[in-house]
């Protein structure tokens, strides 16, 4: 039987407050850790108790830390503590690790959120229903987050909020800015209305293949605004297949690149045009109602 790893050790290297010091991981990177009263009357070179240790913030480069570094001196500590909190959540929820970057924006814009609303400021999201209905799990966490801050600090922001925690959940996914992230939706709803002005019909918003739908534009608007779409292959055997047996289904997605040329000048290859008809297809054959 092997012996438990031991918890990496970790010195001081500044302390930004009593809660909040920089040290360094086993690669030399500087990173941020947060515990209740870790960095008063602390000094660097102090070595950090592993009980103390409630969160350890290890961002990709150092502006990002930079940036964290601001945050941490520039909003209440509750804030930061929350955010994580609703981080870490939907994390479990999601079953996956999202972006570290997260803990700047979501962080930032859920504190001047909360700023905003102590003033009565309210901005509208005028993606709230694309975003409730492309993204509903992410959405759901959205929700989830204004009962925490509720529950933690006796304010019930609006649901417009949910929608932008939810944008910044989808965002910390697929690794996107967040001004990509409102295209893309407006790509999602663009191309939704495309595929039911062509088939006439709504789509079943229950069923899986509006889902795998769904989740296919997401990557596709990711790889639209990231100027990284599919280049078209050597060998277009299996490409002409599917045009001449889906002919119709690829009319559609044809109006679809059309769509996108007009709106974002970013022209789709033949191949993501393809695998635009193989989704087309199975929404209109088993989903289009």
């Amino acid at each position: 039987m092997s012996a438990p790893a031991e918890s990496p050790v970790y010195r001081i290297a500044r302390v930004i407050g009593n809660n909040f010091v920089c040290s360094r991981d086993e690669k030399g990177q500087e990173i941020i850790i947060r515990g209740l009263g870790i960095g008063f009357h602390k000094q660097p070179g102090d070595l950090i108790p592993p009980q103390k240790i409630e969160k350890i913030y290890a961002l990709p480069d150092a502006e990002s830390n930079n940036k964290l570094l601001e945050l941490i001196r520039d909003i209440p500590e509750e804030h930061i503590a929350l955010s994580t909190e609703i981080i870490e959540a939907a994390e479990r929820t999601l079953g996956r690790s999202l972006s570290q970057n997260i803990y700047i924006t979501l962080t930032d814009h859920i504190s001047f959120a909360i700023e905003r609303f102590r003033s009565h400021i309210h901005y509208p999201n005028n993606l709230l229903w694309e975003i409730r209905n492309f993204y509903p799990a992410e959405f759901a966490i959205g929700q989830e987050a204004l009962d925490r801050i509720e529950q933690k600090l006796g304010i019930r922001l609006p649901e417009d909020e949910a929608g932008f925690i939810a944008l910044h959940i989808v965002n910390a996914q697929l690794d996107s800015g967040m001004s990509d992230m409102v295209r893309i939706t407006e790509f999602i709803r663009e191309t939704l209305a495309v595929v039911e002005r062509y088939y006439g019909r709504t789509p079943d918003e229950q069923s899986l293949d509006y889902g795998r739908f769904i989740t296919h534009l997401k990557f596709l608007g990711q790889r639209i605004f990231k100027k990284k779409t599919l280049s078209d292959s050597g060998d277009d055997f299996l490409g002409a297949m599917i045009r001449k047996r889906y002919a119709s289904d690829y009319t559609c997605a044809e109006q679809i690149g059309a769509r996108v040329q007009e709106l974002f000048d970013i022209p789709l290859s033949n191949e993501e045009l393809v695998f635009l008809t193989i989704h087309l297809h199975r929404l209109s054959a088993a989903d289009l109602s």
